[in-house]
């Protein structure tokens, strides 16, 4: 006879005759602790209990917020700190970057006509940038790059430049205005195919904004609604300041080039506002009416 002193279920004694073919005596004392154990899952670390999840609230009920809910009740924007150089980025204006080493190399290749006034139109069809109004682009930026080998001399409408440029460009005998252009003029100089074949008139020129008015009205600066003699009397002391000997313009013969300028609600050279092209038959037409030439006038 054998004794065993625990084993799991009752049924042992059973399993162990069948098994070996003698008789067991079981000690109840030695399994009465585990015959009517109830089955419970352990302790939270092993999912017991609550399984991890707590009592009560969104961990219980798997109710999480979104991905990216903060929670509180302050914006994120307002956590951050302010930079001031990140300051109206949103609709801060843009202006296509072109150096005066690029235009010289433009001018070499015949890309570009030295001997006809440059602005926008020129610099869009010439390869040298892209107009996007939409990404609000407002114009051209003439940067100092290539100040040294610039020796060409023109006729030049931008919206934005430096110093350096305005008497790089003077130094080598020419002349350069900034003009202002909103976004729907800007789009139709630098895109005039799509606009003629549209059949409208050639709208006015917008005048500048508030903020632009000081820098479009300064003659240091070349702005086109700058007094002209203020403009030359500035000519002459940027020369002395940058130490060149300032070209006579009335003895270059190219006089008739350096007077052509844009009226101020003038969008192309030589096509007035109101003015409707007809590409088919190469031919302009112009108002008669006396309010729409008013109009367009003002």
């Amino acid at each position: 006879m054998y004794a065993v002193q625990c084993m799991p279920t009752v049924c042992v004694r059973t399993q162990f005759k069948t098994f070996l073919g003698h008789s067991y005596v079981v000690w109840w004392c030695c399994i009465s602790a585990n015959f009517h154990r109830p089955k419970k899952r352990g302790h939270g670390g092993k999912r017991g209990g609550e399984s991890g999840r707590g009592r009560s609230g969104r961990g219980k009920r798997d109710t999480r917020p979104p991905i990216g809910y903060e929670g509180g009740s302050t914006p994120f924007y307002l956590k951050i700190p302010m930079f001031p150089f990140y300051k109206n980025l949103a609709t801060r204006r843009q202006y296509m970057p072109v150096s005066l080493g690029r235009l010289q190399h433009l001018i070499d290749m015949g890309r570009i006509n030295p001997e006809e006034p440059i602005d926008v139109t020129s610099f869009v069809h010439a390869g040298a940038t892209s107009i996007n109004v939409f990404d609000r682009v407002y114009g051209i930026h003439l940067t100092d790059e290539g100040a040294d080998t610039f020796v060409t001399p023109v006729n030049l409408e931008v919206q934005w430049t430096s110093e350096l440029s305005i008497a790089t460009v003077e130094r080598s005998g020419g002349v350069i205005t900034l003009g202002y252009y909103d976004p729907q003029s800007l789009d139709i100089l630098a895109h005039p195919l799509q606009f003629f074949n549209r059949g409208q008139p050639i709208p006015r020129r917008m005048i500048p904004p508030k903020d632009l008015v000081d820098m479009y009205t300064d003659p240091a600066k070349r702005g086109y609604l700058a007094d002209p003699e203020r403009i030359r009397e500035d000519r002459l002391l940027l020369a002395q300041r940058f130490g060149y000997e300032l070209p006579d313009l009335t003895r270059s013969g190219r006089e008739a080039l350096y007077r052509m300028r844009k009226d101020p609600r003038q969008i192309f050279f030589g096509l007035q506002p109101g003015w409707a092209v007809n590409l088919t038959d190469k031919t302009v037409l112009k108002p008669l009416d006396p309010e729409l030439e008013e109009f367009y006038r003002t």
